[in-house]
């Protein structure tokens, strides 16, 4: 199984000023860059190489890479569109989508416990998702949706009828073919010019499709993690998530 992982954009939320600002998987968390701990999570769950689509300061990035000794294990792909729709940096990794193994989708802001991931990679089930039932409501929050063990949406806003809502934390794994159908779809909307929609325009596409098989949805409500998007979600990460994450390690 691959990786492919978005550590293309700005992160303009979390600064106002581009220059000083660091890429969001350069943040530090216990003397280690938010990729660093990405990376040896996917080297101990036996994951095989790591895409990783970069645009905003990639030289800092790739000077990570060395620093950590990243090697063959890590291959980058530059979006220079990196300011416009995410579904374009997604668009960048298509030839791993392509390449016929199951891919473990990862965005790179994101503070996690080890077991979030182990959970999707070590899932019987080809496609896996994860989400956590423990969330603050709002726009902000991409929203799994399920009905009867089912998904019927999958969105920042909500349509469906549910009997079960949970925040997507930003993983989820594919098999061959659905990563192929997604890489299709994504190469789709650009060639007609829909190059501002969000990636999870395209893993909707193919979560609500009825001829689909169900998906594993994984409930991982407990294990402490955060996306981090705006300064006040930096600060909790130190101050809560990160202290979690190390008492139950």
């Amino acid at each position: 199984m691959q990786a492919i992982m978005l550590a293309a954009g700005v992160g303009a939320r979390l600064s106002n000023n581009d220059k000083t600002l660091l890429p969001k998987c350069l943040l530090p968390f216990d003397g280690q860059s938010l990729l660093a701990r990405h990376i040896d999570i996917l080297k101990t769950n036996g994951i095989s190489k790591l895409t990783l689509v970069i645009g905003y300061r990639e030289a800092d990035v790739k000077a990570e890479l060395i620093s950590i000794d990243a090697g063959d294990f890590v291959e980058t792909v530059t979006n220079p569109k990196f300011r416009d729709g995410s579904i374009l940096s997604l668009g960048i990794a298509a030839q791993t989508m392509r390449s016929g193994d199951g891919i473990l989708f990862m965005d790179a802001d994101v503070l996690c416990h080890p077991d979030l991931i182990q959970k999707l990679i070590t899932s019987i089930a080809d496609n896996a998702i994860i989400y956590d039932t423990d969330f603050e409501s709002g726009d902000e929050p991409v929203k799994l949706c399920l009905k009867a063990g089912r998904i019927v949406d999958f969105s920042k806003k909500i349509d469906a009828e549910f009997d079960t809502v949970g925040e997507w934390p930003g993983f989820v794994k594919w098999s061959p073919a659905a990563a192929r159908h997604i890489a299709d779809f994504i190469d789709h909307k650009i060639d007609e010019g829909s190059m501002e929609l969000p990636y999870e325009e395209a893993f909707r596409d193919y979560l609500l499709n009825p001829e689909v098989a169900q998906i594993d949805c994984l409930d991982i409500t407990g294990l402490p993690w955060i996306e981090i998007d705006f300064p006040e979600d930096l600060e909790r990460a130190h101050d809560v998530i990160l202290p979690k994450i190390i008492s139950k390690s």
